[in-house]
């Protein structure tokens, strides 16, 4: 028998094996092994197995098969095959994003020391004052107490512990520690719904869609707090109801414990959170579950979508047009959305991609009758959409002759009046940090992260600068670099400053803040977020993490501070995302009984797509947009590739784009190319970037087929990695140019 075996490398070669005779019952298509490659031993993935081999050379054996290692099923082969050839990606990278290295089905949960008392002893022959303290104390509890709680006792518990078990006065138990998956998930008690007349028809169509078996994706549109949430929960009834599983795919992890909150209420311990600020013992252990069949419904990222479910039924994309749904950071360069849509053909199983404001895609593919589509068109429990307050700062800085400020006089006022009415405030401002750059007055200059070449952010809380995109990090000099002045000016507003100057003018009310900053972790995003659903926070401060999916009936004002970010950005979906979150953010405002309202600041109150975007006209936007991409052959009508060149070595990025591009050939009707070009932001991390971009029109390529080609038939004349030591990278469908 032989194998061939893909290893998690930046090459499509695979390597042919023997496998030896006392390993052949476990081989099979998608086993974990180890094998020898080059001069280590390497883990890899079984691509194919055959009883013959055509190569006469000398093979070496693999070493040994990883017990307790999932084998993957045949239809999440299916689907990291198509990863590969898709996202144009060697198996083995496409095998180790589905199947992170630390998951193991024999994994088992660490086990912690418990200490029980033996009633029926006596202490007199304990001698110390310590030993009697605990078993005393042991002897007044019910069940056992974990060792880490007799520490008030003493710094070593275990040695008092086990003086006593020997003594015969106590028992030692062991028991596992299970990871607490739902530490994250906002407690939530199951209601009693009346739904609308919209809801009930979309549930009944997805309730058919389900009871058909097929792959059927639905487009469903519902304006904020429209109750879609409530249509997720009853379609994954009907779904366990058929002994099916579920994916729920959240685009933020702020995002999660509401919707968690929510499904656990309703279908309890079925329930587990999937994201990549788990622990490895907890994601180990959540995936040992789902292979056991213990959990049928995953919440979570964009990773989620990998998890073994048997019998999946039932795939929700909510918030689909979300830039978080791509993976931007390494190979495969999937969109989360794309891969929940293959997975549900492979699957036959119902996709669901939900969203107040869908993606140009999207929305285009429902108007092409390649999506069913869904609306919800009103909020529920019959309240209304926000009134909403366009501000000109402009006009707003004339007025009152100050030109640094951040609220308009208008957003101060509504602000003290929620306050007043003891109802909540919440505050966008899509720039984290205190300010954005520190520039020297005198000639100019504006602090740069050396490994970047780009501005440094002031962050207060801590007094440094810091790089966004690398981490680095200096104190701020009160000296230029260039010219020595001591004249540094700090320019622009993060969400640090939005914070500061509310507590000056609100100082009686209880602000905070969330964003990377300020909550890291899950656990904190988790905190804040619950404190802010108790009404323990009046004025919530934040990036674009609070400007959806959430529900706080209590917040009845939001305030966009400056919606012109990002609106000039030279990317052609730059307009769609500020349309999406403005309206997006204005929809936080309320859901509840009380009616809410919005004040948007821009220095561009005239823009089109501002105004379409405070107006909730989608459609309007959108129609026009269409015909924009349509005139510059831009998604959705065409396929888009970016090859990227990166490198330590300016020169060598230039001759290996140069010689990439000398490569490419004629390019046929329909496939144009932009560049090569720098990239946008030219150097990140000590990497050098140029680019070339092919579009691809789909009248004359529709699988995109055309376009692979062309861009393969480059990248193997140039021989790119072997001449230089420069790096392609191939991103399928980015998201952005930049």
């Amino acid at each position: 028998m032989y194998a061939d075996v893909s290893f998690p490398i930046s090459s499509f070669q695979v390597f042919s094996y023997r496998i030896p005779e006392n390993l052949a019952t476990a081989a099979s298509v998608g086993s974990t092994v180890n094998a020898p490659l080059g001069k280590r031993i390497v883990s890899g993935i079984i691509v194919s197995c055959y009883s013959e081999s055509k190569y006469s050379g000398k093979i070496k054996e693999i070493t040994s098969i990883e017990r307790g290692k999932p084998v993957l099923d045949g239809k999440l082969w299916k689907l990291i095959t198509w990863l590969s050839s898709y996202y144009d990606t060697p198996i083995g990278l496409a095998a180790k994003a589905v199947l992170p290295s630390q998951l193991s089905t024999s994994y088992e949960p660490k086990k912690q020391n418990f200490a029980r008392a033996l009633y029926s002893k006596s202490e007199s022959n304990i001698k110390g004052s310590t030993q009697i303290k605990v078993f005393n104390f042991l002897k007044s509890q019910n069940s056992p107490v974990p060792f880490s709680a007799l520490k008030i006792f003493s710094p070593n518990p275990s040695s008092i512990c086990n003086s006593l078990e020997k003594k015969g006065l106590i028992e030692i138990i062991q028991k596992p520690v299970i990871p607490n998956i739902y530490e994250t998930s906002l407690d939530s008690e199951p209601k009693e719904i009346n739904l609308t007349g919209d809801q009930q028809k979309a549930i009944s169509a997805i309730s058919s869609s389900l009871d058909k078996n097929i792959f059927d994706p639905f487009l469903l549109h519902g304006v904020t707090g429209s109750g879609k949430t409530e249509v997720f929960i009853e379609a994954a009834k009907h779904a366990m109801n058929q002994n099916k599983s579920v994916v729920v795919l959240l685009p933020e992890i702020s995002t999660t414990p509401q919707i968690a909150g929510r499904f656990k209420s309703v279908f309890g311990d079925s329930v587990a959170v999937w994201h990549s600020k788990l622990s490895k013992s907890s994601r180990a252990w959540i995936w040992k579950k789902i292979c056991n069949g213990d959990f049928k419904i995953i919440i979570g990222a964009r990773s989620a979508i990998f998890t073994p479910l048997k019998n999946l039924g039932l795939i929700i994309v909510d918030e689909e047009q979300e830039n978080a749904y791509k993976q931007t950071s390494s190979s495969p360069k999937y969109h989360a959305k794309e891969v929940a849509l293959m997975r549900g053909k492979i699957s036959k199983a119902t996709v669901i991609l939900s969203s107040a404001t869908p993606s140009i895609e999207t929305y285009f593919n429902y108007k092409s009758d390649k999506f069913k589509y869904l609306e919800l068109p009103n909020r529920f429990g019959n309240a209304k959409l926000p009134a909403v307050h366009l501000v000109n700062m402009i006009d707003e800085n004339k007025a009152t002759e100050n030109y640094d400020t951040i609220f308009s006089q208008l957003l101060l006022d509504k602000i003290e009046d929620r306050i007043k009415k003891n109802e909540q405030v919440i505050l966008l401002q899509n720039r984290r940090g205190f300010a954005p750059i520190l520039r020297c007055d005198d000639c100019g200059e504006i602090s740069k992260c050396p490994h970047c070449q780009l501005s440094l952010t002031f962050h207060k809380t801590d007094n440094m600068l810091k790089c966004h995109f690398c981490n680095f990090t200096k104190p701020p000099s009160g000296k230029c670099t260039q010219c020595s002045s001591f004249n540094g000016r700090l320019s622009g507003t993060g969400t640090q400053k939005i914070e500061d100057e509310l507590a000056k003018l609100f100082s009686d009310t209880v602000i905070d803040r969330l964003d990377l900053d300020a909550a890291p972790t899950a656990q904190k995003i988790f905190h804040t977020l619950n404190k802010f659903s108790r009404n323990e926070i009046h004025i919530l401060v934040g990036t674009q993490m609070i400007a959806k999916g959430l529900d706080f009936p209590n917040a009845t004002l939001v305030g966009i501070i400056n919606a012109d970010t990002g609106l000039f950005l030279p990317d052609f979906r730059s307009g769609e995302k500020v349309f999406q979150l403005i309206y997006q953010a204005a929809g936080r405002a309320g859901r509840g009984s009380v009616a809410g309202e919005v004040v948007v600041q821009t220095y561009n109150s005239d823009n089109e797509i501002i105004n379409d975007a405070v107006n909730f006209d989608m459609v309007g936007y959108y129609e026009k947009c269409l015909v924009e991409r349509s005139d510059l052959n831009y998604p959705p009508f065409s396929w888009l590739v970016k090859l990227e060149i990166r490198g330590k070595n300016k020169r060598h990025v230039s001759h290996a784009i140069e010689t990439l591009n000398n490569n490419m050939p004629l390019l046929p009707n329909g496939i144009e190319k932009l560049g090569p070009s720098p990239c946008y932001r030219e150097k990140l991390k000590d990497q050098y970037r140029m680019q070339i971009v092919l579009k691809s029109n789909k009248k004359y390529d529709s699988s995109g087929s055309r376009v692979h080609h062309i861009y393969k038939q480059a990248i193997n004349k140039s021989q790119i990695m072997k001449n230089t030591k420069s790096k392609i990278i191939v991103d399928v469908n980015p998201i952005s140019l930049l």
